[in-house]
């Protein structure tokens, strides 16, 4: 064999061995609905104010519900 045929069945087996390798599985942690939400919110595109405040309006939906339980827990 000449060497150029060598060197590229010397690559060959790289790649195979390399393909054969077992590889760690990567934590691909995913975005929350919220996450992408916020993201979209504090972007550039047209409706993102709109995003923007109807998350900022659920916010405060969710902090006056959480002060009516907490009163009719605690009368």
């Amino acid at each position: 064999m000449s060497k150029p045929g060598v060197a590229f069945a010397g690559a060959v087996l790289v790649l195979a061995l390399a393909a054969c390798a077992n590889e760690p599985e990567q934590s691909k942690t995913e975005r929350t609905q919220r996450e992408k939400d916020s993201v979209l919110a504090n972007s550039t595109i047209p409706g993102a104010k709109a995003v923007k405040k109807t998350l900022t309006t659920a916010d405060s939906a969710a902090a006056r519900q959480a002060r009516i339980d907490s009163t009719q827990q605690n009368p």
